[in-house]
Order: C-alpha cells, then sequence, then structure tokens
C-alpha cells in the first residue's frame, strides 16, 4: 500500500468521564475513496475533527501523508480540505467574496483564486446571483459552497461530513461526479454519510464505528465476505448482501429485532 494517506494509532478522545472515541487504529491508502459510517453519536464527527486540527485527540497519534499531524501543522492543512458538521461559512459575504477568501488563505496567487473561483460558481451552479449573501442561500447552496471551498485550493486528502445533507438530486449527482474525477486523479477522500446507498455507489472501503470503537474496516468486498460467514452462508449470499445488511448486522441492530410501534399511528 505504500505510505497511507491517512493514519491512526490508539486516537481516543474524552469528555470528562465519557469516551466518545476509544483507541481507535485504522489507515486510508492514497486515492481511496473511503466510507466511515456509525449510529448518531458514535463518534463519527468527533474522529474528523481531531483529524483535521479542530479537536486535540486525549491520546494516540495521526499522520496525515506520511507526516504526523498536529493542530499547529500549517504546511499539512495546506494539503487537506474539509466539510465540516455546521460547514462554518462567513454568513455576511458573497459567495464569491468567500472563495476568494478561502483561496488567498490557501495560499493560491489573486489570479489563480480568481479563476477557480468563477470556475467553481459555474461548476456549483451558484453563479446566477453575484450579490447574494451566503446568508440568503439555501441549505443546499451552502453545502455546496462549502465543498467549492474545500477543493479550491486542489487538496490531496478531502474530509467531508455528510456533505450530501439537505442537496438535491441533480446536485448530489454533480457532487459525485466531481468527488469520483478527484479520485481518478489521486486524490484521498474521508466520507461520513448516513445515506448507506450513497456511501455503496461510491466508497471502496468502509469503515464502521459504533459507541466510539472500531468495530469492521476494509473493502466493501471483503465486509460481505466476513458477514456471509458469520450468518452461515456463502457463494451467491455474498453479493446480495447490502451495505445497509452490512451495517445493521456488525453494529447489532436491524434484522431479528423486533419493531417497536406506536400506540395512536
Amino acid at each position: 500500500m505504500g505510505t497511507p494517506a491517512i493514519l491512526t494509532r490508539g486516537l481516543t478522545r474524552r469528555f470528562g468521564d465519557f469516551t466518545a472515541v476509544d483507541d481507535l487504529t485504522f489507515s486510508v491508502a492514497p486515492g481511496q475513496f473511503f466510507g466511515f459510517l456509525g449510529p448518531n453519536g458514535a463518534g463519527k464527527s468527533t474522529t474528523i475533527k481531531m483529524l483535521t486540527g479542530l479537536l486535540e485527540p486525549t491520546a494516540g497519534e495521526i499522520e496525515i501523508l506520511g507526516h504526523k499531524f498536529t493542530a499547529s501543522s500549517f504546511d499539512l492543512k495546506r494539503q487537506v480540505g474539509v466539510v465540516p458538521e455546521g460547514m462554518a461559512l462567513l454568513n455576511r459575504l458573497t459567495g464569491s467574496e468567500y472563495l476568494r477568501f478561502v483561496g488567498r488563505m490557501y495560499g493560491l496567487a489573486r489570479e489563480t483564486t480568481n479563476r477557480r473561483t468563477d470556475e467553481l460558481l459555474g461548476f456549483m451552479s451558484l453563479a446566477n446571483e453575484p450579490k447574494k449573501l451566503i446568508a440568503d442561500y439555501s441549505h443546499g447552496m451552502q453545502k455546496k459552497l462549502a465543498l467549492a471551498a474545500a477543493v479550491i485550493h486542489g487538496p490531496k486528502v478531502l474530509f467531508l461530513d455528510e456533505p450530501f445533507e439537505g442537496v438535491d438530486a441533480i446536485a448530489a449527482g454533480t457532487l459525485k461526479t466531481m468527488l469520483q474525477g478527484m479520485i481518478h486523479r489521486g486524490a484521498t477522500i474521508f466520507l461520513t454519510s448516513h445515506v448507506l446507498e450513497i456511501v455503496e455507489r461510491l466508497c471502496s472501503h468502509v469503515a464502521i464505528i459504533h459507541k466510539g470503537r472500531l468495530v469492521a474496516n476494509g473493502s466493501l468486498e471483503d465486509l460481505r465476505a466476513g458477514v456471509a460467514t458469520s450468518l452461515g452462508e456463502s457463494g451467491a449470499a455474498e453479493e446480495k448482501l447490502t451495505l445497509e445488511e452490512i451495517f445493521f448486522n456488525v453494529v447489532g441492530a436491524g434484522a431479528g429485532e423486533p419493531v417497536q410501534e406506536l400506540s395512536w399511528l
């Protein structure tokens, strides 16, 4: 595999007596589209915050592109893009102003920043209202702008926390095309999403976290084979297992559990 694009060893984060992420060790190969899954509260967003320097780990190590990564690793951060959970946009700027600001903060030349800003706004269908403030954007428009800002500097590693949430089907198709193009050019993408069908369609490798601990990690083919074996199935059964079935089996939910009903519905 060579030097991993992302590597963690014993990554742990505690908040008082609560352990949100517990002894997480995994690696992501360069050029991989990696899905990071888990139920609500499993520790996904906390993990991304540590991997991008937004949150200091309680214990453990992180390496990005073969180098030790900390909150002060500014040179490494210039090679990383991130769409965080809350997007963190500057709402009193226009989309164009915001992208130009981000490009300059990443150290891009002014001419390059201006060219890429115009290309990204056109690609994301955000160029029609140039004077519109980000505060007046719809949620889907803000999501597209956040993704544009995350890729304006051509990152080698891209972290995406629920990038398709609130995005319409047409925009989602555009974003998928862009992300797959980045993979083909050798970038590494680390994706969290609750939409398992999207993860299954885009990602070649998946890790599943549950109650802060890593409970599965590998290619989709390996995970299918492992779950099929645990269920006593083989052959064609392996091909029929969806990511949703794998996920439910690994986290201990779904098939075989009684469905709770409401008395008035």
